[in-house]
């Protein structure tokens, strides 16, 4: 039998006095003695034919605290539920009377989650950018990629090598008349003025001809491989063996279709979605940043203190002791919103009985595979083996399903920008945001955390 009592109710502090008879406790130990019994296997008796005496004798004290460890754990979740609290983290449970022959008396100290009387939706404006992307910027990426595609054509053997040019030459290198290992090279090929082999060396083949043998003076760099060798004038005798020009590639269908498109206006298509892609995301936060921003500013929550210690340290835990103490406010500050926040998201979230089902797990997991050709079975590896990358997941959806209700709800108008405005809005967007940042060297922000009620 098991008599609870709340002993005060201040603000989110609750305590609680538990009481469980003599006879329950010793009711669980008789039946853990006798589960003993018929599998214990001691020196002088038959395998599960142990007396009872001697198995409590033997046994009995860490039978007894594993009895009553466990009462603990049953007893403080029952008393919790019974009184339909709402626990705002670990309950702290200080034992006045316990031993074999007595009643188990207890307390619980604990923090409860607040009660949110959410305010109406309605009140809160926003605007839901809608990006919309000119023919010319599409124009313009498809010639960046068709530039990075380049082709190259023979010259003729009486033509010299120009900048842009593509020349393959084979060499031997020596460093104070000697060689070195590493200091041949063949069918090496450098396009002249990107100066991406050795500094200076590129300006020196300019001029050259086919069949020709050009000799090549450069410093080794500092970081060069053999260290002896680093920083040292190193004499290269290149033999040239072909020099082409760059030919302009032509932007049609067969272009396209090398880069996996069915046609040219198809690769226009899949160009435009996947530069709408990467701003409406970033333009997607801001609008979701504002809204939370005034879901915080519209609604007045008493925090429970632990919770705002757990999270201060979440936000610290890579920075050194000086920063911490440094910025110890807005740390504090920001820990404070952040659970705000999800107190409220959470509130909503209940009162529209919003949940997350297992085929939305599955079809998020799904998408992260797809986002990851090639590495598909360490992916599926990584959520089966890792509960915890699950629950995260589930997380994010249920904050995100919760936003999308809001968004139903409040006054969302939408907006059409085209790019230049979008980077204009993004570019103030970062800039305050980088004025508020509280010195947290974890760059990618975290996402925030709703806040289940037990």
């Amino acid at each position: 039998m098991m008599k609870v009592k709340i002993n005060s109710k201040k603000g989110l502090k609750t305590s609680l006095s538990v009481l469980v008879d003599k006879k329950t406790i010793e009711k669980k130990l008789e039946g853990k003695l006798s589960e003993l019994q018929s599998k214990a296997n001691l020196k002088g008796f038959r395998p599960g034919k142990v007396p009872l005496t001697v198995i409590k004798n033997q046994f009995g004290k860490a039978l007894y605290g594993e009895v009553v460890d466990n009462v603990l754990k049953e007893t403080c979740a029952k008393a919790i539920e019974d009184n339909k609290i709402k626990v705002a983290g670990q309950p702290k449970i200080d034992l006045k009377t316990f031993g074999e022959g007595k009643d188990l008396n207890y307390t619980i100290e604990l923090e409860t989650l607040p009660n949110i009387k959410l305010k109406p939706l309605d009140k809160i404006r926003a605007i839901d950018y809608e990006i919309s992307i000119e023919k010319d910027v599409i124009e313009k990426r498809i010639n960046e990629i068709a530039k990075n595609q380049q082709n190259f054509s023979d010259k003729q053997e009486s033509e010299k090598a120009n900048f842009g040019d593509l020349v393959i030459f084979d060499y031997t290198a020596m460093v104070n008349g000697k060689n070195f290992e590493g200091n041949e090279g063949k069918g090496t090929q450098l396009v002249l003025g990107r100066d991406l082999f050795i500094k200076g060396f590129d300006n020196q083949l300019l001029g050259s001809k086919k069949n020709e043998v050009k000799s090549v003076e450069v410093k080794l760099p500092e970081n060069y491989p053999k260290k002896e060798l680093a920083n040292k004038k190193a004499n290269f005798n290149c033999k040239i063996i072909n020099i082409k020009k760059p030919i302009k590639t032509k932007i049609d269908n067969d272009f396209a279709k090398k880069l996996g498109a069915k046609d040219i206006n198809d690769l226009k298509n899949l160009i435009k979605k996947q530069i709408t892609s990467e701003y409406q995301n970033s333009l997607n936060v801001i609008t979701k940043k504002d809204i939370l921003k005034q879901l915080e500013s519209s609604h007045s929550v008493d925090l429970p203190q632990n919770l705002i210690e757990q999270e201060t340290k979440i936000i610290t835990q890579n920075l050194k002791k000086e920063d911490i103490e440094k910025h110890k406010d807005k740390n504090i500050k920001l820990a404070k919103s952040r659970i705000k926040i999800g107190l409220i998201l959470n509130e909503i979230g209940e009162k529209n009985n919003l949940k997350i089902n297992e085929d939305e797990i599955r079809n998020e997991i799904q998408k992260h595979i797809k986002n990851m050709p090639g590495q598909e079975k360490m992916v599926m590896e990584h959520y089966q083996k890792n509960p915890s990358a699950v629950a995260s997941l589930r997380g994010v959806l249920y904050e995100d399903k919760i936003i999308e209700l809001i968004k139903s709800k409040i006054t969302l108008t939408k907006k059409s920008i085209n790019l230049k405005k979008a980077e204009e809005i993004l570019k103030s967007f970062t800039h305050t945001e980088e004025s508020l940042k509280t010195n947290n060297p974890k760059k990618k922000q975290q996402k925030l955390k709703t806040i289940k009620k037990k």
